[in-house]
């Protein structure tokens, strides 16, 4: 089984990121990303096997060490590679301090095949689209729309979870941040 530790927006700058998400469904570009019914988010880590309850009271712990912080979305990314755009969170000390110490309260579980996802290698993003399984033409046709439609957005971090990898998602539990 495969999870992972996502970091969630407000309410209104979720609705911003997922309205965009399904503009690359409604112009019938790919339907992947809808398929998987996540909610926008940044993924903190990811891990091959993990204790569901003993992680949730984990997550509960850990949540309550940090308030909700500022997510200043500025920019739209891709990785050609696997199809994927998606827009970039500024980096900031929070989310920086966040996912190391995550990391390290859940050092126990493997994380091998997601290195990506790791301290000093992470590259936060929130999916918008996933073109890869939609031929050649479909990456570029997202990304033109995208980048014509994307807008700066202002909004916080406000709640964890976690979820297990599968399609579509399943949130398994999820908390405010709530210092």
């Amino acid at each position: 089984m495969k999870y992972a530790i996502e970091l969630y927006f407000d309410r209104e700058t979720e609705k911003i990121l997922f309205d965009l998400s399904q503009r690359v469904a409604e112009e019938g570009i790919s339907m992947k990303f809808s398929e998987w019914k996540t909610r926008p988010h940044l993924t903190l880590a990811c891990y091959n096997d993990l204790d569901e309850q003993k992680c949730i009271e984990q997550l509960k712990q850990f949540a309550q060490r940090y308030n909700p912080f500022p997510a200043y979305i500025g920019s739209i990314g891709m990785f050609p590679d696997t199809g994927t755009i998606f827009t970039s969170p500024v980096m900031n000390k929070n989310m920086y301090r966040m996912q190391a110490e995550l990391h390290d309260l859940l050092k126990e579980y493997d994380t091998k095949g997601f290195e990506w996802y790791l301290p000093e290698r992470w590259a936060p993003h929130c999916t918008l689209a996933l073109t890869n399984e939609d031929g050649e033409n479909a990456f570029y046709r997202a990304s033109n729309l995208l980048l014509r439609e994307f807008r700066k957005t202002c909004g916080e971090f406000v709640a964890i979870g976690l979820v297990r990898i599968t399609c579509p998602v399943k949130e398994i539990f999820t908390t405010e941040l709530c210092k």
